[in-house]
Protein backbone atom coordinates (compact mmCIF):
# COMPACT_ATOMS: atom_id res chain seq x y z
CA UNK A 1 0.00 0.00 0.00
CA UNK A 2 1.33 3.43 -0.92
CA UNK A 3 2.16 5.74 1.94
CA UNK A 4 1.57 9.47 1.98
CA UNK A 5 4.87 11.29 1.58
CA UNK A 6 5.91 13.52 4.47
CA UNK A 7 6.84 16.34 2.11
CA UNK A 8 3.33 16.32 0.59
CA UNK A 9 1.79 16.51 4.06
CA UNK A 10 4.03 19.42 4.98
CA UNK A 11 3.17 21.37 1.80
CA UNK A 12 -0.58 20.88 2.28
CA UNK A 13 -0.51 21.80 5.97
CA UNK A 14 1.66 24.84 5.27
CA UNK A 15 -1.00 26.07 2.82
CA UNK A 16 -3.68 25.75 5.49
CA UNK A 17 -1.45 27.36 8.12
CA UNK A 18 -0.91 30.34 5.81
CA UNK A 19 -4.37 31.02 4.41
CA UNK A 20 -6.39 31.20 7.64
CA UNK A 21 -4.24 33.74 9.55
CA UNK A 22 -3.77 35.66 6.30
CA UNK A 23 -7.54 36.04 6.10
CA UNK A 24 -7.70 37.16 9.71
CA UNK A 25 -5.01 39.83 9.38
CA UNK A 26 -5.69 41.08 5.82
CA UNK A 27 -9.37 41.82 6.43
CA UNK A 28 -8.51 44.38 9.12
CA UNK A 29 -7.09 46.70 6.46
CA UNK A 30 -10.25 46.35 4.37
CA UNK A 31 -12.66 47.12 7.24
CA UNK A 32 -12.98 50.88 6.52
CA UNK A 33 -13.89 50.16 2.88
CA UNK A 34 -16.43 47.51 3.92
CA UNK A 35 -17.92 49.91 6.47
CA UNK A 36 -18.34 52.62 3.81
CA UNK A 37 -20.02 50.27 1.33
CA UNK A 38 -22.51 48.91 3.88
CA UNK A 39 -22.85 52.09 6.03
CA UNK A 40 -21.73 50.12 9.10
CA UNK A 41 -21.43 51.57 12.57
CA UNK A 42 -18.36 50.86 14.69
CA UNK A 43 -19.92 47.86 16.44
CA UNK A 44 -20.95 46.17 13.19
CA UNK A 45 -17.51 46.80 11.73
CA UNK A 46 -15.81 45.16 14.70
CA UNK A 47 -18.02 42.10 14.30
CA UNK A 48 -16.70 41.51 10.78
CA UNK A 49 -13.43 40.54 12.51
CA UNK A 50 -14.83 39.15 15.77
CA UNK A 51 -17.43 36.79 14.22
CA UNK A 52 -14.64 34.92 12.41
CA UNK A 53 -12.55 34.47 15.58
CA UNK A 54 -15.58 33.57 17.67
CA UNK A 55 -16.82 30.77 15.41
CA UNK A 56 -13.30 29.40 14.92
CA UNK A 57 -12.65 29.24 18.68
CA UNK A 58 -16.04 27.65 19.40
CA UNK A 59 -15.63 24.79 16.92
CA UNK A 60 -11.91 23.99 17.24
CA UNK A 61 -12.10 21.35 19.99
CA UNK A 62 -15.35 19.63 18.86
CA UNK A 63 -14.13 19.40 15.26
CA UNK A 64 -10.71 18.22 16.40
CA UNK A 65 -12.36 15.35 18.26
CA UNK A 66 -14.67 14.74 15.29
CA UNK A 67 -11.62 14.35 13.04
CA UNK A 68 -10.04 11.82 15.44
CA UNK A 69 -13.12 9.64 14.98
CA UNK A 70 -14.09 10.14 11.33
CA UNK A 71 -10.78 10.98 9.69
CA UNK A 72 -8.49 14.00 9.70
CA UNK A 73 -7.99 14.03 5.94
CA UNK A 74 -11.76 14.20 5.38
CA UNK A 75 -12.23 17.00 7.91
CA UNK A 76 -9.23 18.98 6.63
CA UNK A 77 -10.41 18.72 3.01
CA UNK A 78 -14.00 19.61 3.93
CA UNK A 79 -12.71 22.54 5.99
CA UNK A 80 -10.69 23.91 3.10
CA UNK A 81 -13.71 23.53 0.80
CA UNK A 82 -15.98 25.34 3.29
CA UNK A 83 -13.37 28.06 3.75
CA UNK A 84 -13.06 28.59 -0.02
CA UNK A 85 -16.85 28.56 -0.52
CA UNK A 86 -17.39 31.01 2.34
CA UNK A 87 -14.72 33.27 0.80
CA UNK A 88 -16.59 33.31 -2.52
CA UNK A 89 -19.89 34.04 -0.76
CA UNK A 90 -18.33 36.77 1.40
CA UNK A 91 -16.85 38.43 -1.69
CA UNK A 92 -20.36 38.67 -3.18
CA UNK A 93 -22.13 39.82 0.02
CA UNK A 94 -24.82 42.43 -0.46
CA UNK A 95 -25.43 43.38 3.17
CA UNK A 96 -23.88 43.43 6.61
CA UNK A 97 -26.01 40.49 7.76
CA UNK A 98 -24.98 38.19 4.90
CA UNK A 99 -21.32 39.14 5.28
CA UNK A 100 -21.40 38.26 8.98
CA UNK A 101 -23.06 34.90 8.24
CA UNK A 102 -20.37 34.05 5.71
CA UNK A 103 -17.65 35.18 8.13
CA UNK A 104 -19.03 32.72 10.71
CA UNK A 105 -18.94 30.01 8.02
CA UNK A 106 -15.34 30.96 7.26
CA UNK A 107 -14.55 30.55 10.94
CA UNK A 108 -16.00 27.02 10.94
CA UNK A 109 -13.87 26.12 7.92
CA UNK A 110 -10.84 27.64 9.62
CA UNK A 111 -11.50 25.53 12.75
CA UNK A 112 -11.62 22.37 10.61
CA UNK A 113 -8.27 23.28 9.04
CA UNK A 114 -6.51 24.30 12.24
CA UNK A 115 -7.77 21.38 14.33
CA UNK A 116 -6.47 18.82 11.83
CA UNK A 117 -3.30 20.24 10.24
CA UNK A 118 -1.06 19.86 13.31
CA UNK A 119 -2.68 16.49 14.03
CA UNK A 120 -1.92 15.21 10.51
CA UNK A 121 1.71 16.35 10.82
CA UNK A 122 1.99 14.58 14.19
CA UNK A 123 0.50 11.44 12.64
CA UNK A 124 3.01 11.36 9.79
CA UNK A 125 6.26 12.72 11.25
CA UNK A 126 8.11 10.65 13.89
CA UNK A 127 9.05 12.29 17.17
CA UNK A 128 12.61 13.10 16.10
CA UNK A 129 11.35 15.05 13.03
CA UNK A 130 8.09 16.44 14.33
CA UNK A 131 9.40 19.67 15.84
CA UNK A 132 10.92 20.86 12.56
CA UNK A 133 7.70 20.07 10.64
CA UNK A 134 5.57 21.83 13.26
CA UNK A 135 8.00 24.76 13.28
CA UNK A 136 7.76 25.11 9.51
CA UNK A 137 3.96 25.14 9.75
CA UNK A 138 4.09 27.73 12.54
CA UNK A 139 6.39 29.83 10.33
CA UNK A 140 3.74 29.73 7.58
CA UNK A 141 1.22 31.05 10.11
CA UNK A 142 3.47 33.99 10.93
CA UNK A 143 4.10 34.70 7.25
CA UNK A 144 0.33 34.84 6.71
CA UNK A 145 -0.03 37.21 9.65
CA UNK A 146 2.84 39.43 8.52
CA UNK A 147 2.01 39.88 4.83
CA UNK A 148 -1.75 39.97 5.39
CA UNK A 149 -2.02 43.68 6.19
CA UNK A 150 0.31 44.69 3.34
CA UNK A 151 -1.21 42.46 0.66
CA UNK A 152 -4.72 43.17 1.95
CA UNK A 153 -4.05 46.90 1.58
CA UNK A 154 -2.74 46.47 -1.97
CA UNK A 155 -5.74 44.37 -3.01
CA UNK A 156 -8.24 46.70 -1.35
CA UNK A 157 -6.71 49.72 -3.04
CA UNK A 158 -6.44 48.10 -6.48
CA UNK A 159 -9.57 45.94 -6.85
CA UNK A 160 -11.63 46.62 -3.72
CA UNK A 161 -12.27 44.78 -0.45
CA UNK A 162 -14.07 41.88 -2.17
CA UNK A 163 -10.76 40.83 -3.69
CA UNK A 164 -9.34 40.22 -0.19
CA UNK A 165 -11.86 37.42 0.25
CA UNK A 166 -11.58 36.05 -3.27
CA UNK A 167 -7.79 35.60 -3.17
CA UNK A 168 -8.31 32.71 -0.73
CA UNK A 169 -10.25 30.71 -3.31
CA UNK A 170 -7.39 29.62 -5.62
CA UNK A 171 -5.22 28.75 -2.62
CA UNK A 172 -8.03 26.61 -1.22
CA UNK A 173 -8.70 24.84 -4.52
CA UNK A 174 -5.01 24.10 -5.11
CA UNK A 175 -4.71 22.69 -1.58
CA UNK A 176 -7.75 20.44 -2.07
CA UNK A 177 -6.29 19.17 -5.36
CA UNK A 178 -2.98 18.40 -3.62
CA UNK A 179 -4.82 16.40 -0.95
CA UNK A 180 -6.59 14.26 -3.56
CA UNK A 181 -3.39 13.72 -5.54
CA UNK A 182 -0.93 13.04 -2.71
CA UNK A 183 -2.72 11.87 0.46
CA UNK A 184 -2.84 8.08 0.31
CA UNK A 185 -3.74 7.50 3.97
CA UNK A 186 -6.47 8.44 6.38
CA UNK A 187 -5.80 9.11 10.04
CA UNK A 188 -8.57 8.26 12.51
CA UNK A 189 -7.15 6.40 15.51
CA UNK A 190 -10.40 6.92 17.47
CA UNK A 191 -12.52 5.36 14.69
CA UNK A 192 -15.53 3.49 16.09
CA UNK A 193 -15.95 5.72 19.13
CA UNK A 194 -19.14 7.77 19.33
CA UNK A 195 -19.14 11.56 19.01
CA UNK A 196 -20.21 13.43 22.13
CA UNK A 197 -22.88 15.80 20.75
CA UNK A 198 -24.04 17.07 24.16
CA UNK A 199 -20.46 17.78 25.24
CA UNK A 200 -19.80 19.59 21.96
CA UNK A 201 -22.86 21.83 22.42
CA UNK A 202 -21.91 22.62 26.02
CA UNK A 203 -18.38 23.47 24.90
CA UNK A 204 -19.62 25.77 22.13
CA UNK A 205 -22.00 27.53 24.58
CA UNK A 206 -19.18 27.97 27.11
CA UNK A 207 -16.68 29.37 24.60
CA UNK A 208 -19.15 31.68 22.84
CA UNK A 209 -20.38 33.09 26.17
CA UNK A 210 -16.84 33.64 27.44
CA UNK A 211 -15.38 35.19 24.29
CA UNK A 212 -18.40 37.42 23.70
CA UNK A 213 -18.29 38.54 27.32
CA UNK A 214 -14.60 39.35 27.03
CA UNK A 215 -15.10 41.14 23.70
CA UNK A 216 -17.54 43.69 25.20
CA UNK A 217 -15.40 44.60 28.23
CA UNK A 218 -15.84 46.99 30.09
CA UNK A 219 -19.61 46.84 29.43
CA UNK A 220 -21.28 45.63 32.68
CA UNK A 221 -23.14 43.03 30.61
CA UNK A 222 -19.80 41.29 30.03
CA UNK A 223 -19.92 39.93 33.60
CA UNK A 224 -23.23 38.19 32.87
CA UNK A 225 -21.77 36.41 29.84
CA UNK A 226 -18.60 35.40 31.71
CA UNK A 227 -20.79 34.07 34.54
CA UNK A 228 -22.83 32.09 32.00
CA UNK A 229 -19.56 30.69 30.66
CA UNK A 230 -18.57 29.61 34.19
CA UNK A 231 -21.90 27.80 34.59
CA UNK A 232 -21.37 26.20 31.20
CA UNK A 233 -17.88 25.09 32.23
CA UNK A 234 -19.24 23.40 35.36
CA UNK A 235 -21.91 21.57 33.37
CA UNK A 236 -19.34 20.64 30.71
CA UNK A 237 -16.92 19.08 33.23
CA UNK A 238 -19.69 17.10 34.95
CA UNK A 239 -20.98 15.77 31.63
CA UNK A 240 -17.54 14.87 30.29
CA UNK A 241 -16.65 12.99 33.50
CA UNK A 242 -19.54 10.57 33.03
CA UNK A 243 -19.42 10.33 29.23
CA UNK A 244 -17.88 7.15 27.78
CA UNK A 245 -16.34 8.98 24.80
CA UNK A 246 -16.15 12.67 25.77
CA UNK A 247 -15.54 15.45 23.25
CA UNK A 248 -12.72 16.55 25.56
CA UNK A 249 -11.07 14.02 27.84
CA UNK A 250 -10.73 15.94 31.12
CA UNK A 251 -8.09 13.44 32.24
CA UNK A 252 -5.72 15.02 29.71
CA UNK A 253 -5.65 18.01 32.05
CA UNK A 254 -5.76 16.04 35.29
CA UNK A 255 -3.33 13.25 34.52
CA UNK A 256 -1.10 14.57 31.72
CA UNK A 257 1.17 17.19 33.25
CA UNK A 258 2.95 17.99 30.00
CA UNK A 259 -0.29 18.61 28.10
CA UNK A 260 -1.94 20.59 30.91
CA UNK A 261 0.95 22.94 31.69
CA UNK A 262 1.90 23.36 28.02
CA UNK A 263 -1.67 24.48 27.34
CA UNK A 264 -1.55 26.90 30.29
CA UNK A 265 1.77 28.27 29.01
CA UNK A 266 0.26 28.78 25.55
CA UNK A 267 -2.75 30.62 27.00
CA UNK A 268 -0.54 32.92 29.09
CA UNK A 269 1.86 33.57 26.21
CA UNK A 270 -0.82 34.55 23.70
CA UNK A 271 -2.74 36.62 26.27
CA UNK A 272 0.48 38.55 26.93
CA UNK A 273 1.52 39.15 23.32
CA UNK A 274 -1.49 39.64 21.05
CA UNK A 275 -2.16 43.20 22.23
CA UNK A 276 1.36 44.33 21.32
CA UNK A 277 0.49 45.23 17.73
CA UNK A 278 -2.62 47.16 18.83
CA UNK A 279 -0.69 49.20 21.41
CA UNK A 280 2.34 49.91 19.23
CA UNK A 281 0.21 50.82 16.23
CA UNK A 282 -1.43 53.57 18.30
CA UNK A 283 1.95 54.62 19.72
CA UNK A 284 3.66 54.85 16.33
CA UNK A 285 0.82 56.74 14.63
CA UNK A 286 -0.60 58.91 17.42
CA UNK A 287 2.48 59.60 19.51
CA UNK A 288 5.28 59.41 16.93
CA UNK A 289 3.28 60.67 13.95
CA UNK A 290 4.15 57.90 11.48
CA UNK A 291 1.80 57.06 8.62
CA UNK A 292 -0.18 53.80 8.76
CA UNK A 293 2.05 52.33 6.03
CA UNK A 294 5.25 53.19 7.90
CA UNK A 295 3.83 51.89 11.17
CA UNK A 296 2.89 48.65 9.44
CA UNK A 297 6.40 48.22 8.04
CA UNK A 298 7.87 48.70 11.52
CA UNK A 299 5.44 46.27 13.14
CA UNK A 300 6.12 43.56 10.56
CA UNK A 301 9.51 43.07 12.24
CA UNK A 302 8.04 40.78 14.88
CA UNK A 303 6.24 38.22 12.66
CA UNK A 304 9.13 38.17 10.16
CA UNK A 305 11.58 37.22 12.92
CA UNK A 306 9.08 34.63 14.15
CA UNK A 307 8.88 33.08 10.68
CA UNK A 308 12.67 33.02 10.27
CA UNK A 309 13.44 31.24 13.54
CA UNK A 310 10.41 28.95 14.11
CA UNK A 311 11.66 26.00 11.98
CA UNK A 312 15.06 26.13 13.72
CA UNK A 313 13.39 26.26 17.14
CA UNK A 314 11.29 23.23 16.22
CA UNK A 315 14.40 21.41 15.00
CA UNK A 316 16.18 22.12 18.29
CA UNK A 317 13.18 20.80 20.24
CA UNK A 318 13.49 17.51 18.32
CA UNK A 319 16.93 17.03 19.86
CA UNK A 320 16.46 18.48 23.35
CA UNK A 321 13.71 18.95 25.89
CA UNK A 322 10.97 21.15 24.33
CA UNK A 323 10.19 22.64 27.75
CA UNK A 324 13.71 24.09 28.00
CA UNK A 325 13.59 25.72 24.57
CA UNK A 326 10.03 26.98 25.08
CA UNK A 327 10.79 28.32 28.56
CA UNK A 328 13.84 30.23 27.32
CA UNK A 329 11.66 31.69 24.55
CA UNK A 330 8.96 32.70 27.02
CA UNK A 331 11.55 34.35 29.28
CA UNK A 332 12.92 36.35 26.32
CA UNK A 333 9.37 37.37 25.39
CA UNK A 334 8.66 38.51 28.96
CA UNK A 335 11.87 40.56 29.00
CA UNK A 336 10.95 42.09 25.63
CA UNK A 337 7.47 43.04 26.89
CA UNK A 338 8.87 44.68 30.01
CA UNK A 339 11.37 46.62 27.90
CA UNK A 340 8.45 48.39 26.19
CA UNK A 341 7.52 50.01 29.51
CA UNK A 342 10.54 52.29 28.93
CA UNK A 343 9.21 53.76 25.67
CA UNK A 344 8.69 57.51 25.45
CA UNK A 345 7.96 59.96 22.63
CA UNK A 346 11.66 60.26 21.79
CA UNK A 347 12.73 56.60 21.87
CA UNK A 348 14.99 55.71 18.94
CA UNK A 349 13.14 53.92 16.14
CA UNK A 350 16.03 51.44 16.01
CA UNK A 351 15.39 50.52 19.65
CA UNK A 352 11.71 49.93 18.88
CA UNK A 353 12.65 47.60 16.01
CA UNK A 354 15.20 45.77 18.20
CA UNK A 355 12.56 45.24 20.89
CA UNK A 356 10.10 43.92 18.30
CA UNK A 357 12.78 41.57 16.95
CA UNK A 358 13.42 40.36 20.51
CA UNK A 359 9.73 39.58 20.93
CA UNK A 360 9.69 37.75 17.60
CA UNK A 361 12.74 35.68 18.55
CA UNK A 362 11.27 34.77 21.94
CA UNK A 363 7.94 33.91 20.33
CA UNK A 364 9.66 31.62 17.80
CA UNK A 365 11.60 29.80 20.52
CA UNK A 366 8.38 29.28 22.49
CA UNK A 367 5.71 28.47 19.92
CA UNK A 368 6.88 25.48 17.88
CA UNK A 369 8.62 23.66 20.80
CA UNK A 370 5.49 24.19 22.91
CA UNK A 371 3.34 22.79 20.11
CA UNK A 372 5.78 19.89 19.79
CA UNK A 373 5.43 19.18 23.53
CA UNK A 374 1.62 19.26 23.37
CA UNK A 375 1.27 17.03 20.31
CA UNK A 376 3.91 14.56 21.54
CA UNK A 377 2.39 14.21 25.00
CA UNK A 378 -0.91 12.60 23.92
CA UNK A 379 -1.92 9.33 22.30
CA UNK A 380 -2.55 9.30 18.56
CA UNK A 381 -6.30 9.04 19.03
CA UNK A 382 -6.24 12.49 20.67
CA UNK A 383 -4.12 14.30 18.07
CA UNK A 384 -7.06 16.19 16.56
CA UNK A 385 -8.38 17.10 20.00
CA UNK A 386 -4.94 18.34 21.12
CA UNK A 387 -4.46 20.34 17.91
CA UNK A 388 -7.85 21.98 18.38
CA UNK A 389 -7.21 22.65 22.06
CA UNK A 390 -3.94 24.51 21.51
CA UNK A 391 -5.50 26.58 18.71
CA UNK A 392 -8.39 27.41 21.06
CA UNK A 393 -5.86 28.51 23.70
CA UNK A 394 -4.35 30.82 21.10
CA UNK A 395 -7.67 32.46 20.19
CA UNK A 396 -8.88 32.75 23.79
CA UNK A 397 -5.52 34.23 24.75
CA UNK A 398 -5.82 36.78 21.94
CA UNK A 399 -9.24 37.88 23.16
CA UNK A 400 -7.98 38.11 26.77
CA UNK A 401 -5.05 40.21 25.60
CA UNK A 402 -7.32 42.73 23.89
CA UNK A 403 -9.70 42.73 26.87
CA UNK A 404 -6.80 43.50 29.21
CA UNK A 405 -5.73 46.46 27.07
CA UNK A 406 -9.33 47.67 26.81
CA UNK A 407 -9.89 47.58 30.57
CA UNK A 408 -6.64 49.44 31.25
CA UNK A 409 -7.53 52.11 28.69
CA UNK A 410 -11.03 52.54 30.08
CA UNK A 411 -9.70 52.99 33.63
CA UNK A 412 -6.85 55.40 32.84
CA UNK A 413 -8.11 57.31 29.77
CA UNK A 414 -11.85 56.67 29.73
CA UNK A 415 -14.11 56.76 26.70
CA UNK A 416 -12.55 59.76 24.99
CA UNK A 417 -10.87 60.37 21.65
CA UNK A 418 -7.08 60.09 21.71
CA UNK A 419 -5.78 63.63 21.18
CA UNK A 420 -2.54 65.43 22.01
CA UNK A 421 -3.94 66.65 25.35
CA UNK A 422 -4.26 63.11 26.70
CA UNK A 423 -1.17 61.57 25.13
CA UNK A 424 0.43 61.32 28.56
CA UNK A 425 -2.53 59.20 29.69
CA UNK A 426 -2.10 56.96 26.67
CA UNK A 427 1.59 56.47 27.51
CA UNK A 428 0.63 55.60 31.09
CA UNK A 429 -1.97 53.11 29.81
CA UNK A 430 0.51 51.54 27.43
CA UNK A 431 3.18 51.23 30.14
CA UNK A 432 0.65 49.60 32.47
CA UNK A 433 -0.48 47.16 29.79
CA UNK A 434 3.07 46.12 28.95
CA UNK A 435 3.83 45.69 32.66
CA UNK A 436 0.80 43.41 33.08
CA UNK A 437 1.71 41.50 29.91
CA UNK A 438 5.34 41.10 31.00
CA UNK A 439 4.38 39.80 34.45
CA UNK A 440 1.80 37.41 32.95
CA UNK A 441 4.37 36.05 30.50
CA UNK A 442 6.90 35.76 33.33
CA UNK A 443 4.46 33.61 35.31
CA UNK A 444 4.07 31.47 32.20
CA UNK A 445 7.78 30.61 32.39
CA UNK A 446 7.11 28.75 35.65
CA UNK A 447 4.24 26.80 34.07
CA UNK A 448 6.45 26.01 31.08
CA UNK A 449 9.33 24.76 33.24
CA UNK A 450 7.06 22.77 35.58
CA UNK A 451 5.56 20.64 32.81
CA UNK A 452 8.25 17.94 33.11
CA UNK A 453 10.48 16.24 30.57
CA UNK A 454 8.80 15.06 27.39
CA UNK A 455 11.60 12.65 26.48
CA UNK A 456 10.99 10.75 29.70
CA UNK A 457 7.19 11.09 29.46
CA UNK A 458 7.04 9.62 25.98
CA UNK A 459 8.48 6.33 27.23
CA UNK A 460 5.86 5.88 29.92
CA UNK A 461 2.93 3.48 29.33
CA UNK A 462 0.08 4.94 27.32
CA UNK A 463 2.18 7.66 25.73
CA UNK A 464 3.82 5.87 22.87
CA UNK A 465 2.92 8.17 20.02
CA UNK A 466 5.95 8.47 17.81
Amino acid sequence: MLKTSKSAVLVVCVCGAFVTPFMGSSINVALPSIARDFSMDAVSMSWVATSYLLSAAAFLVPLGRFSDIFGRKKVYTAGMAIFALASVLASTSGSTATLLVFRVLQGVGSAMIFSTSMAIISSVFPLNERGFALGTTVAATYIGLSIGPFLGGVITQSVGWRGVFFINVPIGLITILLVFLTFKDEWAEARGESFDVVGALLYIFMIVSFIYGVSIVPDPLSLAFVAAAAVGLTMFIRWEDQCAFPVFNINLLRGNRVFALSSVAALLHYSATFGVTFLLSLYLQNIRGFSPQTAGLILVTQPVVMALFSPAAGYISDRSEPRIVASVGMFITAAGLLSFTMLDDETSLLLVVIRLATLGFGFALFSSPNMNAIMSSVEKRYYGLASGAVAAMRLIGQMLSMATATVIFSIIIGRVTLVSENHHLFMKSMDTAFLVFGISCGLGVFASMARGNLRRTELSPGNSNS
